[in-house]
């Protein structure tokens, strides 16, 4: 059967989308551009195989779809900006089998300007074709949240911005048969800036939260008392929680790699929860300190290591930073993750806890990083000779909190 829509990237913003299409009915194919990891179960990718998903190897098929939508991974380079050496690797594959009448969208992160200023020439010296007048050419930021299952792509209101008026009308009218809500934007740029302003939010808001768990650490203040009371202000308020870093594929992004003006507050967020892993360290050497041990020689249990809780996603987690240090100080590591069954930091394999319980009493301690539900840490308080918790989720006074 013929497919209304090719998906270009099964990372994470490509295989949910793939997800969303199958389960709407829209016949869809998959093309990988690199070893992408995506954040579907097995039985998830399944039912998507058996809803009539395809993925494929042959690029020819992306030439036989009404729509592309192009999901290719853009990590964070070694100049610190985003990676588009994938993102080209994919403009390049649709270009060459682009036909006319194709609305093409983006939705890798990107700067502003990309659609425009890098993809659409891609798109057009490979295709013979003009964007916006044989081709649609849009963008519409991901917003993907893995792993909640309270938000689906359904009720997730999706912002679209196209080359031209008709670009966008064509894109929109792609993802009405995905979602509730369409909303435009005056252009791509600004749908660009969308996903641009929203990354760093969350990064902006999650530093400044951070930056007060060690103040209150200081004052002696317990700062998760603080959010709960703060969050019932109904108005100028929005409860974040501090954590031993920030991980994740949203890249913070102050715009200076890209060629654009900095943005300040974007580096010192960056600033502030790159040092977070350290600061975790800092706590957990003084704790052993003051129960009368050395990090030397300590024996740490790191709990759940993936960047977010109920994934088996590690990417940027900040868990490897704090295994390192925790090693250079000489501790002794060990973890437990239900989703992770092999772990490796920098080529150094850590070993993995087979019984959780007896791991926590036997570890000197014990540094919960990542509050899966499967931790029933009212228990894990009581079996752990010290318990730091990084995620304000055990019982009060049942552990050390960060």
């Amino acid at each position: 059967m013929p497919a209304d829509l090719a998906v270009i990237g099964l990372g994470t913003y490509g295989l949910p989308l793939a997800q969303a299409a199958v389960a709407a009915g829209i016949p869809t194919i998959g093309y990988r551009t690199g070893p992408e990891a995506g954040s579907l179960s097995p039985a998830e990718l399944r039912r998507m195989l058996a809803g009539g998903f395809r993925p494929t190897t042959d690029p020819a098929e992306l030439g036989r779809v009404r729509t592309a939508v192009i999901c290719a991974p853009t990590p964070r380079g070694a100049d610190g900006g985003l990676d588009l050496s994938q993102l080209e690797t994919a403009a390049r594959t649709l270009a060459a089998h682009l036909r006319p009448h194709t609305t093409v969208i983006l939705e890798s992160p990107v700067y502003p300007g990309t659609t425009e200023g890098f993809l659409r020439p891609l798109l057009e010296e490979g295709s013979g074709l003009r964007a916006g007048r044989d081709f649609h050419l849009a963008y519409s930021p991901s917003r993907v949240d893995p792993g909640n299952r309270d938000v689906t792509p359904a009720t997730t209101p999706k912002v679209i911005g196209g080359l031209t008026p008709a670009c966008t009308e064509s894109a929109a009218a792609f993802h009405a048969r995905l979602t509730d809500k369409v909303v435009r934007a005056r252009g791509p740029r600004e749908a660009e800036t969308v996903q641009l302003l929203e990354t760093n939010y969350r990064h902006v808001n999650i530093a400044l939260v951070n930056e007060m768990a060690v103040l209150c650490n200081d004052l002696g203040v317990d700062l998760w008392d603080v959010i709960r009371c703060a969050e019932t202000k109904p108005f100028g308020f929005q409860a974040f929680r501090p954590g031993p870093g920030v991980g994740g594929h949203s890249v913070p992004q102050d715009m200076t790699a890209g060629g654009g003006r900095g943005l300040r507050m974007v580096e010192l967020a960056q600033e502030v929860n790159n040092r977070m892993p350290g600061y975790v360290v800092q706590r957990a050497a003084a704790l052993l300190n003051e129960h009368g041990k050395s990090a030397r020689g300590a024996r740490v249990l790191l709990l759940g290591v993936t960047y977010k809780p109920d994934l088996a996603d590690l990417q940027g987690t900040p868990a490897r930073e704090i295994a390192l240090r925790l090693r250079e100080l000489g501790a002794t590591v060990s973890y437990h993750d239900p989703y992770v069954p092999s772990w490796s930091v920098y080529d150094h394999p850590i070993p993995r806890a087979d019984s959780l319980y007896e791991a926590a009493a036997d570890a000197d301690l014990t540094i919960l990083l990542q509050q899966h539900r499967t931790y029933d840490l009212q228990g894990l308080s009581v079996k752990a000779q010290l318990l730091l918790d990084t995620r304000g989720a055990a019982p009060t006074g049942a552990a050390h909190r960060l």
